[in-house]
């Protein structure tokens, strides 16, 4: 091999390896964006089924306070009504939180494949 040679082929590998990591990277960030916008389209329908909960749940309360006036004194069945809604927000809420806990930001498929691009790279550059 020629040092001509020799500087070609560094030269084409170098460029090569530097396509490839720009590849990568585009491709960890297009999972990456692809991952943040279901995030943020769960975030959207958790605050939008809040809202919707909020106000059906007030009429529930006004029902459930006027039904249970009927045979404890209004000031009593408010905070009957009151204590089992808060357990029951409490509940959704650790579901929600589970929920969202379960995405990862991290583009784990270009991760692992920029590590194969990687272990590929290193064993063609071995001297056999």
């Amino acid at each position: 091999m020629t040092d001509k040679s020799a500087r070609e082929a560094v030269n084409d590998l170098s460029e090569q390896v530097s396509r490839l990591v720009r590849d990568e990277l585009r491709l960890a960030l297009d999972e990456t964006r692809t991952k943040a916008r279901r995030a943020g389209m769960s975030g959207g329908l958790l605050a939008a089924a809040g809202i919707l909960a909020l106000y059906g749940g007030a009429a529930l309360v006004a029902g459930l306070v006027l039904a249970l006036a009927r045979r404890l004194p209004p000031w009593l069945a408010a905070l009957v009504a009151g204590g089992g809604l808060t357990v029951v927000a409490a509940v959704l809420g650790a579901c929600g939180a589970l929920g969202l806990r379960n995405i990862t930001p991290v583009p784990e498929e270009a991760l692992a494949q920029a590590e194969e691009t990687a272990e590929t790279v290193r064993r063609s550059t071995r001297p056999e």
